[in-house]
């Protein structure tokens, strides 16, 4: 199924976003000329999500990112076309580096409290990166003032996490393990946003936290 897309106050499907979305992927994939520098990517995207957390989007400047980095500012422009599609990539390398760190699970194979256990650890923001919830307050804080950065957020750090859950539980229901009648996409939003009120209500112990929101839930969730 395909996800919903995200939408503005007045409730228009924010088309505009997907379309710079889909500019910035056409733009990456079409640049050419000399062989890219693997090493010289990484100092580069490293130094945009320290100074995404440090400047928010809106403060942050290609040229502070290419001074932390030890680049030109045209090493930079050869890679990305500008500010926008450098946080593109930057947010997809944190997701991917998020990824890698993860056990060598196969979770439809796992029992099904130890699974859905396991998706529900996953989708903590700060599982890779331990300035994630700054990162996403800064991007939020943008809303108004740069409103395709929801679009960004939406489809790079979001629904990727979201969607494990989603996925996950809807294999507990073919199995026969949860109930047939659970709404999905409202547990998994849920489970998301545990770890934004953990944070915001200075519960930092995230190692529990699964677990602690997996007692709460499972017994309505679970088959009888």
């Amino acid at each position: 199924m395909e996800a919903a897309r995200p939408v503005s106050d007045n409730g228009v499907m924010m088309d505009s976003q997907k379309a710079i979305l889909e500019v910035g992927a056409a733009a990456a994939a079409s640049r050419g000329g000399r062989p890219r520098d693997p090493a010289l990517d990484d100092a580069i995207i490293t130094a945009t999500r320290r100074r995404l957390v440090l400047d928010g989007y809106s403060k942050m400047t290609i040229g502070e990112i290419a001074s932390d980095a030890g680049v030109s500012r045209p090493t930079i422009y050869r890679r990305w076309p500008g500010k926008l599609e450098l946080t593109i990539d930057a947010l997809d390398y944190g997701l991917r580096a998020q990824r890698d760190t993860f056990p060598n699970l196969r979770l439809e194979e796992l029992p099904a409290l130890e699974a859905f256990t396991e998706a529900v650890r996953r989708v903590d923001p700060r599982y890779f990166n331990p300035d994630a919830m700054v990162l996403m307050g800064n991007f939020m804080g943008e809303t108004i003032r740069t409103p395709e950065l929801l679009a960004v957020v939406f489809e790079y750090a979001v629904e990727p996490r979201v969607k494990l859950v989603e996925r996950v539980l809807a294999d507990l229901q073919r199995r026969g393990d949860v109930r047939a009648d659970i709404d999905i996409h409202t547990i998994a939003t849920m489970c998301f946003g545990s770890y934004y009120a953990a944070f915001l209500r200075a519960e930092h112990d995230r190692n529990v936290l699964a677990e602690q929101v997996v007692a709460v839930l499972w017994p309505g969730i679970a088959a009888q």
